[in-house]
């Protein structure tokens, strides 16, 4: 099963992205399974959510871009729910980033409320290099989470962050130490399901409501964008060299 879920402990769920041979890029499968994961946690008893990638070089890489990249409005539904884009969503989720988190793997990381990382996670989103609009949340939640210049700084020249600098725009919580990531992200998730789950989740789920809601309220606007995006001759070229491994011509 390419996304993975473990219950170490009671109340305690452990999402993990299993596609290492492709840095855990996600397919338009694997998103449609992590939609339903986040469904199903809703409605567990589950109190904390820990999410993380197999291996030990990627948390997510983002979209498989060697798969399919429609993106129609019953799509883009699917995969905002699996980057909870715009849901208010009750659980609290604790990131454990192990290693490269780019495009959709940032978005998807922009969807917890907690972030430890690996001293090698690097970061960024490069989507603007290849001709791909970022519509998982990015161009929303950046600006609200660590402020305009840092998010268009990330957002407009695709440059990849190391963890020391992702800590100091405040992109993520703590650096910890590889072998120690998991454990203390398990820790941060004992704390926060010892307190009472109905006011946790009451206040997670009245905070990340605002937060939804500025990505709701453009997100036919966004879905224009994206479209002339993929309708250019830029985005044939972008898609290419990305296959082909090499840089781009525009």
């Amino acid at each position: 099963m390419p996304v993975l879920i473990d219950y170490p402990e009671p109340q305690i769920a452990v999402v993990t992205i299993d596609n290492p041979a492709k840095r855990n890029a996600m397919s338009r499968e694997m998103m449609a399974q992590l939609a339903g994961y986040w469904d199903e946690l809703e409605r567990s008893d589950c109190r904390a959510i820990v999410i993380t990638g197999s291996g030990e070089k990627a948390f997510n890489a983002g979209a498989d871009v060697s798969g399919d990249l429609s993106a129609s409005e019953d799509m883009a539904r699917m995969i905002n729910r699996a980057l909870l884009k715009t849901s208010a969503y009750p659980k609290p989720i604790i990131a454990a980033v192990n290693g490269v988190c780019a495009g959709g793997g940032v978005e998807l990381m922009l969807s917890s409320d907690i972030r430890v990382a690996a001293p090698h996670a690097r970061f960024g989103l490069p989507e603007v290099k290849w001709a791909i609009y970022p519509f998982g949340g990015a161009t929303a939640k950046l600006v609200q989470q660590i402020g305009y210049v840092h998010a268009m700084k990330l957002l407009l020249t695709a440059e990849m962050i190391e963890a020391e600098e992702a800590l100091r725009i405040g992109l993520i919580n703590e650096i910890v130490p590889a072998a120690e990531l998991l454990e203390r992200a398990l820790a941060i998730a004992r704390t926060i399901a010892a307190n009472s789950p109905v006011a946790v989740q009451a206040v997670k789920q009245h905070i990340s409501a605002g937060v939804a809601a500025a990505a709701l309220a453009r997100e036919a606007e966004e879905q224009a964008h994206g479209d002339r995006v993929r309708a250019s001759e830029d985005f044939t070229e972008g898609v290419s060299a990305f296959r082909e491994k090499r840089a781009p011509k525009y």
